[in-house]
């Protein structure tokens, strides 16, 4: 079994290792960061710790945010030897536990910049948990 932090971004459902995620936090104020990766939205300070802040929507090619959903925001912080890096989502849903049986590699009709992301998905009533490939995230810096 497989435990997976759940959030929502525009119509879809993600998930992340749990033991991946550091913690939650609101929407926080982003410093910009010129030449740097177009998805990294800036830098957040995280109790004195600069942490660079990611823009799924714009890493997925998903609609741009409304201000509404800008506002509302929150900030999944990932860590890794690294350090943390936060990942900007809509909602966040609940810790879900996934039999590795049922782990299923991407659809065919996922097409793009997600494809790189999106490691497989678990099917769900009525819908499908998107499974990213967290370490990846961290190779944008």
């Amino acid at each position: 079994m497989s435990q997976f932090c759940t959030f929502s971004l525009s119509s879809f459902l993600f998930g992340i290792q749990v033991e991946a995620v550091q913690e939650i936090l609101p929407a926080c104020a982003t410093t910009p960061v010129p030449l740097c990766h177009e998805a990294i939205e800036g830098l957040i300070n995280l109790r004195g710790q600069i942490v660079p802040a990611v823009n799924l929507r714009c890493l997925l090619d998903l609609p741009v945010a409304s201000l509404e959903q800008v506002a509302d925001s929150l900030n999944v912080v990932l860590h890794n030897d690294d350090g943390p890096l936060a990942l900007v989502v809509d909602e966040i849903g609940d810790v879900l536990e996934m039999d590795e049986n049922l782990f299923e590699a991407p659809p065919s009709t996922l097409q793009g910049a997600a494809r790189t992301w999106i490691t497989g998905t678990y099917k769900l009533e009525g819908k499908l948990l998107l499974i990213l490939d967290h370490e990846r995230f961290f190779e944008l810096g």
